[in-house]
């Protein structure tokens, strides 16, 4: 297990969504925080609530799509700290709509934002996370990743990518020091492109507030969680269920409302 205290954390998605409130509660555990979005005003917001709590906050304005830019982010915070202790890939876009109607150029955006980006930074904090024997990846899924949802394919193809990835070399990596978690929230209330649509989720189905997430990502750090799923009500069975019989999961999307839910979303 692993204490935060004195930690630097580099927290992509840092300006929106659940990013500050994942932040906050970082620095509330006396990390030193990196902010990297491509919003510089909405960085500065967050890192001045930051620094009202007594944390050192570093503000990286940056898209995470462009590879030079990817490699500057790493090579800055290593120069400036000397180490990053913890990466979270928060970053992400919930892409949503029919498949056939989302442009090839709002697909790659989601690929790279969703997966290629957590790749890349991952690659680029290993080697030191292995040469000094400690480190810890955690990464944002959804619990689309576990049970695709219609009308978010693309982003339940990338959330269900970084999952596997993550376990993949969590195994690889086993004993090196470097340790990997995936969280896994439910419909998000309060922020992000769920909430704006201002329509609750299924009962059967449920949601989790930020606060719930930022608890789960601190937990994942300081306990050594590998994997948690954030939400109100227990979907381990209905994940179990699509494992088993891929019909009968099909089945059980269609009479939770979830299908209905993601159609009524994208007005269809």
């Amino acid at each position: 297990m692993e204490q935060l205290k004195g930690m630097v954390v580099l927290l992509t998605g840092g300006s929106r969504g659940i990013g500050p409130i994942v932040a906050e509660a970082l620095a509330n555990r006396g990390a030193s925080i990196v902010l990297a979005a491509r919003s510089k005003s909405g960085l500065d917001d967050v890192a001045t609530r930051l620094r009202e709590l007594g944390t050192e906050a570093l503000v990286m304005p940056m898209d995470l799509r462009e590879s030079s830019q990817r490699e500057q982010l790493v090579a800055d915070v290593q120069r400036k700290f000397a180490k990053i202790d913890v990466l979270v890939n928060n970053a992400g876009l919930e892409t949503e709509g029919a498949y056939v109607e989302l442009s090839w150029t709002s697909i790659q955006e989601t690929i790279g934002v969703n997966l290629i980006a957590p790749f890349a930074l991952t690659r680029l904090v290993l080697p030191k996370m292995l040469e000094r024997n400690a480190g810890h990846i955690v990464n944002i899924a959804s619990i689309a990743a576990k049970s695709g949802a219609p009308y978010a394919a693309t982003y339940s193809g990338t959330k269900a990518g970084l999952a596997e990835w993550t376990r993949a070399l969590r195994l690889e990596l086993a004993n090196t020091g470097v340790h990997f978690s995936t969280i896994f929230p439910g419909y998000v209330r309060e922020v992000g492109m769920f909430a704006k649509f201002g329509i609750q989720s299924p009962w059967s189905v449920g949601s989790c507030a930020p606060s719930q997430v930022a608890k789960a990502v601190v937990q994942a750090i300081e306990k050594g969680r590998v994997e948690t799923i954030v939400n109100s009500r227990p979907l381990r069975y209905s994940f179990l269920i699509n494992e088993l019989s891929p019909k009968i999961g099909d089945w059980l999307m269609r009479v939770s409302g979830v299908v209905d839910f993601q159609r009524r979303k994208v007005g269809k």
